[in-house]
């Protein structure tokens, strides 16, 4: 046993009974997650903290108790989770899933409601008053208005906001008349909700900051690498189990157009030859125009007729590899310019 154990025992023996049974029941439900985060719930009324736990059921579980007693739950654990120890101030609980730091911050993020602020509070963010009608009778409210500084006036029978007017900045605190017009003009510029502070997961301590990722951003990130890592493969010929299809398709397309080309003969380029000859010898054919000197199959025939765009496009297509592999092919020498294969195909047009 180590000696943080051994004082941390020897502590819990001296609390009351009630105290070690809440003390063991907190580590109980620390030990029963694989993620334990700190939220706070500082300003979350009674009954709204209760309908959030509901909410919660079944994915997370929300617990609160003194903070003397959870940090001595946390250090009791000691399998890292004193590293929580530090955030646990004011009005805080624990909270447990068995989801990952990511999900769970999502998931209390989503859950988060706009609520009015009051005076005495610390704006969240920047308040500003929207142009517009406020609907408001004309009346001394117009005063109110100006006093916190938005630029309101009277227009068309009711008080109207000129021009988007910013009467807090985030961090200053909210008077008793700037919650009072807010109030008046049913803005809310507060989220009530679980503010987490920290979660411990898998020997990691995540900040908030770390888990406020775009999913879709990242989830577009990820598919880009995935893709480019594809092409890299193929490109640079290095076969894995996700591009061997791809290279192994690649290679016979282009063995089958060299075997074409240099018209190799094959069992399985037989069929190909034969229709190539046969359109090289229709073309022929149909250049001569003295029918007596064609063999009498050959005359009266027709030249092949001539690919549509569409039909060259597809062609072309299956000679030719993809932009990004053909980028990382060698470049032919001149030499195989001269080859039989390519003087042959010229001849036959």
């Amino acid at each position: 046993m180590s000696t943080t154990q051994a004082e941390s025992e020897r502590k819990t023996e001296n609390l009351p009974e009630w105290k070690r049974e809440e003390v063991g029941e907190l580590v109980d439900f620390l030990d029963s997650y694989s993620s334990v985060g700190i939220v706070s719930v500082a300003g979350i009324p009674s009954r709204q903290l209760q309908n959030m736990r509901r909410d919660l059921y079944g994915s997370a579980e929300l617990r609160v108790s003194r903070n003397t007693l959870l940090t001595r739950a946390l250090e009791d654990v000691n399998d890292g989770l004193e590293d929580l120890t530090g955030d646990v101030s004011g009005q805080v609980g624990i909270i447990g899933t068995n989801d990952n730091p990511f999900g769970l911050y999502k998931q209390l993020e989503e859950s988060k409601t706009p609520a009015p602020i009051g005076a005495g509070e610390v704006a969240p963010n920047d308040i500003t008053i929207p142009e517009g009608d406020t609907g408001v009778d004309p009346g001394p409210f117009v005063g109110e208005l100006q006093q916190v500084g938005a630029a309101a006036r009277i227009q068309d029978g009711s008080i109207h906001v000129t021009e988007d007017s910013q009467v807090l900045s985030e961090g200053e605190e909210v008077s008793a008349d700037l919650a009072n017009v807010l109030s008046e003009l049913g803005i809310e510029p507060k989220e009530v909700g679980l503010d987490l502070r920290s979660v411990y997961s898998e020997g990691i301590l995540f900040d908030p900051e770390d888990l406020a990722i775009d999913v879709e951003e990242y989830r577009t990130n990820i598919e880009a690498a995935a893709s480019g890592a594809r092409n890299l493969s193929i490109n640079a010929v290095y076969p894995t189990a996700r591009t061997a299809p791809a290279l192994l398709s690649k290679a016979t397309g282009e063995a089958k157009s060299l075997g074409l080309q240099a018209a190799i003969e094959s069992p399985d380029l037989a069929p190909d030859l034969v229709s190539k000859a046969d359109a090289q010898v229709r073309a022929l054919a149909a250049q001569i125009d003295d029918e007596e000197a064609l063999p009498e199959e050959l005359r009266g025939v027709e030249a092949p007729a001539a690919p549509t765009e569409e039909t060259a496009d597809e062609n072309e297509e299956e000679a030719q590899p993809d932009e990004d592999e053909s980028d990382a092919e060698p470049e032919e020498d001149d030499d195989d310019d001269d080859s039989g294969g390519e003087g042959l195909g010229a001849m036959f047009g």
